[in-house]
């Protein structure tokens, strides 16, 4: 089972300006094939279906507890795509009968991904940055362990390449703090299978790490997350199951050679996380409505009879 908690992995600073354009970029690190549509579903699927989850404990925690932070990677993307392209934090202060008639949004006709407003409200979806669907042709799942690990470090290392191409088309911090992140992030994730299929067959593929050769030094969203130590952590996302990676991620292993050093460690539960932002709504553009005072008079109300 899967428990939700109402905060994001990380803190996302606010963007100064809407950015539809950037929006649409961010879009690939969710339902490009290297999103995180395709890294979740992937491992998703590879823990529902994994063979003798017992006698393999330890690499079934592993796909098992990654799964569950990249349910929160989706989440953390799309936040950032939602923000970017609706823009600053604005004040809940929406009213209703807003002019039509003068073209409110004709800006919109011209941006990259302009069904993703008049479809969504700029919203996230699992789309590429083109628009073009995820799809179930990205997902592997083989039954075979070690070809299952194998593709999975292929996949974040892939994931990773795209993170540093998208970082470098964006200017605004929202996008860059996603990435900045999501680099560090993946570069756990790798250094993981990678430790997993070394236990496994003996082959030391931890020494291609880091593959592709990305110098997290160089890049500054990452350094608050290597210098917090995040590189060397992977998280149970539970409270009390999926301890037994520690066989793999942690018993005297250490970060990855030009990352600070330091002994990997499995931490029960889950990072502190950020606020999720709130969108405001736009009456001109029947989101939540028109004329919303009722439905927020109604939501109160309803608020009020829980407390």
């Amino acid at each position: 089972m899967f428990m939700r908690v109402d905060k994001l992995q990380a803190e996302l600073p606010a963007p100064k300006k809407a950015d539809p354009n950037a929006a649409a970029a961010l879009q690939e690190l969710l339902g490009g094939k290297y999103g995180e549509m395709s890294t979740l579903n992937n491992y998703m699927f590879q823990s529902f279906n994994f063979r003798s989850k017992s006698k393999l404990k330890p690499f079934y925690n592993l796909v098992a507890s990654i799964t569950a932070e990249e349910l929160g990677h989706v989440e953390l993307v799309s936040n950032g795509i939602v923000m970017l392209a609706n823009g600053p934090d604005k004040p809940a202060n929406e009213k209703g009968g807003a002019d039509l008639s003068g073209a409110p949004f004709a800006d919109m006709q011209d941006t990259r991904l302009a069904g993703s407003f008049l479809s969504n409200l700029g919203g996230a979806m699992p789309m590429n940055s083109n628009g073009a669907s995820w799809n179930m042709d990205f997902v592997t799942t083989t039954g075979n362990v070690v070809f299952d690990l194998l593709h999975n470090f292929h996949l974040e290392c892939g994931a990773r390449l795209h993170k540093l191409r998208v970082y470098e088309t964006m200017k605004e911090a929202t996008g860059r703090e996603v990435c900045g992140y999501l680099l560090v992030r993946g570069s756990v994730h790798a250094h993981a299978y990678a430790l997993a299929l070394k236990k496994i067959t003996g082959v030391e593929v931890e020494k291609m790490l880091p593959t592709p050769n990305i110098d997290l030094s160089k890049i500054p969203e990452c350094q608050k997350y290597l210098d917090e130590g995040s590189h060397r952590r992977l998280y149970t996302w539970s409270p009390s199951d999926y301890k037994e990676m520690a066989g793999i991620w942690g018993n005297g292993e250490q970060a990855l050679p030009g990352d600070p050093a330091g002994e990997l460690v499995v931490v029960e539960g889950m990072p502190e996380g950020g606020k999720i932002h709130e969108l405001t709504g736009m009456a001109s553009a029947f989101g939540t409505d028109y004329a919303p005072e009722e439905m927020f008079d109604i939501s109160k109300k309803l608020y009020q009879a829980s407390r």
